[in-house]
């Protein structure tokens, strides 16, 4: 087997790639409106109610219809699941890995095609969208070797008189519960690393983004991954959702999404249920309050670059996006004007046509970024932006920046996620950093200054699981930067990392005794 190698992102600036994916839309495009049904160890179920997924882009167009199943259907997705693992778990982790490996290899053709329907689904841009999908495709070829590493021997100290082994066993089923705003990446990241590790899982994907999950069993299907070792459901996260995470079947769950639900999902897993027999394993990644901070010695052109590539990218719906920029005074009037002026230049529109700028994903987003720009008003004065898009048939909000935003206001401690920037005066670089870790999150951040000394002093306090340093604080790559937080940020996971898959096993050490 080749090393571990990620997966290269298409240039969109040349004109053949933007041509390949214009037909790959063109293709999505015919195929837009059709029902699909959930999947239950191999058999199509469907619900009375529906899950409609819609373009944010254009609210009159439909992507797909789901279901939205029950409690019913979430027990006989449990049921499955469980008698799946009993064989699952017995399968060898080279078997487990090759299926992985095909799968990456499915992913690799329908590139194009994949990220047409995250375009349509969640409004990413071409480049945005490709990104994912290729994260997918490094997820599922890296955990697929790491699967492999944790299958051979683990070192032991000999022991005169025993012949001792340490191996990892898979946990049992688990419940997948992935976000929107990585549809395909992280959803195929946390499935694939439970799948591979020898569990079966219920897949219960975002309501905004089923037909990216639905993809993904596709994919796997004709990977050959058995029948019932993963189950697609589309459920309601009040009703199913509750149900699973606390039943006493279910013995891990994966997360990622707001703060909130993580510690109400943590919250109630760690709650024993009459007939559980484990402590139930959460793995969450919950958001961020993320920190560009800018030293009175840093490049100002890098620093205004960088900023508003994390955030504004995707509209700035990612758990990494720079959401505050504190930058030092002496350099503070100068970051401002370049800064306006930067973001001046962003184009918005739909990104079925390249745009760099979409739509916030739903109307429940958009009302809420709307609230927040009116309490930045409030807190702040307004450099650029504020309003939502007139003339676009989607949820469009223009890039907007607050400056003069104090280091406790609203702006700068609650998590947005959409395009809106709080930019903070500080004193000096040790006000900067004072004020970078002045939040209950802990994901990613990012420190621009020409200084070695500030840096490394940067490495040492900026506390948070993701540090940047001269460059944006978005785009963490597989095995490359591996990715999560601190504090309320999540549980301390790394996706990407070659820890990652020892949250979904457990050690087991067997001695015998020999003369």
């Amino acid at each position: 087997m080749k090393p571990f190698a990620n997966e290269k992102p298409l240039d969109f600036t040349k004109v053949e790639n933007v041509n390949k994916q214009k037909e790959a839309l063109a293709k999505v495009n015919k195929q837009l409106g059709k029902e699909y049904p959930n999947i239950i160890g191999g058999k199509k179920v469907k619900s009375e109610k529906k899950t409609i997924s819609v373009n944010p882009a254009n609210t009159k167009e439909i992507v797909g219809i789901f279901q939205k199943s029950g409690q019913d259907q979430a027990e006989a997705a449990l049921q499955t699941a469980l008698k799946a693992f009993e064989t699952w778990k017995y399968t060898p982790a080279k078997d487990r890995a090759n299926i992985l490996l095909k799968a990456a290899q499915i992913a690799k053709q329908r590139r194009l095609e994949i990220n047409a329907w995250m375009i349509k689904e969640v409004g990413k841009n071409y480049a945005e969208a490709d990104a994912d999908t290729c994260e997918a495709i490094d997820f599922m070829e890296f955990y697929a070797r790491e699967a492999l590493r944790y299958a051979q021997n683990q070192p032991l100290t000999p022991y005169p008189g025993e012949k001792n082994q340490y191996f990892y066993i898979p946990l049992g089923v688990g419940l997948c519960v992935p976000p929107w705003n990585f549809p395909f990446a992280i959803m195929a990241g946390i499935s694939s690393a439970a799948i591979v590790s020898g569990n079966t899982i219920i897949l219960k994907p975002s309501s905004d983004a089923p037909m990216m999950a639905w993809l993904y069993y596709e994919i796997m299907h004709e990977a050959g991954l058995p029948k019932g070792v993963l189950n697609f459901f589309v459920a309601s996260g009040a009703e199913a959702g509750d149900y699973l995470v606390h039943h006493p079947k279910i013995r891990f769950i994966s997360f990622t999404g707001s703060m909130e639900v993580g510690l109400h999902i943590n919250e109630v897993a760690a709650k024993a249920s009459e007939g559980q027999i484990w402590i139930k394993r959460v793995v969450a990644e919950m958001g961020g309050k993320d920190t560009i901070v800018v030293d009175s010695e840093a490049d100002i052109d890098s620093a205004v670059q960088g900023t508003v590539a994390s955030a504004f990218g995707f509209q700035g719906q990612k758990c990494s996006a720079c959401s505050r920029v504190v930058v030092d005074k002496k350099v503070y009037t100068l970051f401002m004007k370049n800064l306006k002026e930067a973001v001046s230049k962003l184009k918005i529109g739909n990104p079925e046509e390249n745009i760099y700028s979409g739509p916030v994903v739903n109307a429940s987003s958009e009302q809420k970024v709307l609230e927040y720009i009116d309490i930045g008003k409030k807190e702040g004065k307004l450099l650029i932006g504020g309003n939502k898009v007139a003339g676009l048939p989607g949820y469009f909000i223009e890039p907007t920046v607050f400056v003069d935003i104090k280091p406790n206001a609203r702006l700068a401690q609650e998590e947005i996620f959409g395009p809106v920037l709080a930019v903070i005066k500080s004193n000096n670089f040790d006000d900067g950093l004072k004020i970078a870790n002045n939040t209950i999150y802990g994901l990613t951040g990012s420190v621009y200054s020409k200084n070695r000394q500030k840096l490394e002093r940067a490495r040492q306090e900026f506390h948070v699981g993701n540090l940047y340093i001269n460059r944006k604080c978005t785009g963490a790559i597989v095995d490359v930067h591996p990715f999560g937080g601190f504090n309320m940020s999540g549980t301390d996971s790394k996706a990407g990392s070659r820890d990652y898959l020892l949250l979904f096993m457990q050690g087991k050490s067997v001695s015998e005794k020999v003369k």
